[in-house]
């Protein structure tokens, strides 16, 4: 059943797009020229959707899901976590994840009341961690979300209670992931 909760998780803020005819997003994403390789940063690749303006890509750091969506929201993205456009769209991220985990029977959604900033690299992004209870145990997230090359990025890390996994796990992962992505 984890596994089944991590797949939620992966594309709750893009179901339409892991369903959609659009097919497979390009390797190579052609705003940001971010390279989505078979392996990066540790992480393997796993799938990608392109839906409209929104390239989805999944990767798997062992226990721990990564999922990347490149978007513009149909604007120009200043660069950077802390423009207006990424606090609003944050905001708007977060609201969904819960509406999302509420809807497919989870409970007890938790998150800060107020967003912080991570960095990995030279990357800074808006992020907040958040979990929900599944009746057999609680799922854990990072959302983040920052402005490169005109586009959103938005990464969300996920990972269950019954995988033993920790923040420090994400962290470790993503501090390998993100700068081969985004150097």
């Amino acid at each position: 059943m984890s596994r089944a909760w991590l797949a939620f998780l992966a594309t709750f803020c893009c179901i339409a797009a892991a369903l959609a005819q659009g097919g497979a997003a390009p390797t190579t994403h052609p705003g940001t020229k971010l390279n989505f390789s078979p392996t990066l940063g540790g992480a393997t690749f796993e799938s990608s959707a392109n839906q409209a303006n929104i390239a989805s890509y999944r990767y798997l750091a062992g226990k721990i899901q990564i999922t990347v969506q490149v978007f513009d929201g149909g604007r120009r993205v200043a660069a950077g976590s802390s423009n207006p456009a990424v606090i609003y769209e944050f905001s708007g991220e977060m609201a969904e994840a819960e509406q999302q985990a509420r809807a497919a029977g989870l409970s007890g959604f938790e998150k800060p009341a107020a967003p912080g900033t991570c960095s990995y690299g030279a990357v800074v992004f808006r992020c907040s961690v958040y979990s929900a209870s599944t009746g057999s145990g609680r799922i854990y997230g990072k959302l983040m979300l920052t402005g490169f090359r005109e586009s959103f990025v938005r990464i969300n890390v996920e990972w269950t209670q019954a995988d033993s996994m920790t923040v420090a796990d994400a962290d470790k992962a993503l501090s390998a992931f993100i700068p081969a992505l985004m150097h």
